[in-house]
């Protein structure tokens, strides 16, 4: 890998589902503005779906069944256009995918600086019995050129050490665990990052 590689993890209050997609490209586009020489932009898992507005999962499931959308649906197309403006790798959290089975997924997406969608990944693990979302059937991982492989997980999929060690095994050295925790577990997810770190000698990037 390269020796540096400008990474910024971005933590703040999630975009409300909804919301005019302007508020998410100026936070984006601020980011960049003021974090000098960055390359890579990621967002937590749902940020773009506003999940911690609402207490309740089930509240706020038939929310996210009734806000999902094919992958390369018109939210795809804004946020190809972004990166291609923002000039840089964007990781914006993940999308409620409507799959061609008519299944919802949570996936994540990765777009390069011209803005090709270039990776796609639905979570293997959602939180049962919460979450609404159709379990996914495989692993990603992605190639920055002159850079290295990153491998994708998202929130949950860490408390499970095959995931991790799965992309490892298919060649990632970086590791992007996108998540979104309203539970006072944030401490063992910490945990569970250094130590898949530790065991498959990747970088883990948890936000």
């Amino acid at each position: 890998m390269r020796t540096a590689f400008t990474t910024a993890l971005v933590q703040g209050s999630p975009v409300p589902i909804g919301a005019p997609f302007e508020v998410f490209a100026q936070h984006a586009a601020h980011v960049v503005a003021t974090t000098p020489g960055v390359e890579l932009l990621v967002y937590p898992e749902m940020h773009l779906f506003g999940a911690d507005d609402a207490t309740d999962h089930h509240d706020l499931n038939p929310r996210l069944e009734a806000a999902a959308e094919p992958l390369d649906g018109p939210l795809d197309a804004r946020l190809s256009a972004l990166a291609a403006e923002l000039g840089v790798w964007l990781v914006p959290g993940t999308v409620c995918e409507l799959g061609e089975d008519a299944n919802v997924y949570n996936t994540a997406v990765v777009y390069d600086p011209a803005g090709v969608r270039v990776a796609s990944y639905r979570k293997v693990f959602p939180w049962r019995p919460y979450e609404v979302f159709t379990p996914g059937t495989g692993f990603t991982v992605f190639d920055v050129p002159g850079v290295g492989r990153i491998g994708l997980t998202i929130c949950y999929d860490a408390w499970f050490p095959e995931v991790t060690r799965q992309v490892a095994w298919m060649g990632a050295e970086v590791v992007l665990n996108l998540v979104r925790t309203t539970t006072p577990d944030r401490a063992q997810e910490l945990v569970l990052a250094r130590a898949n770190a530790i065991v498959n000698q990747v970088f883990m990037l948890s936000v």
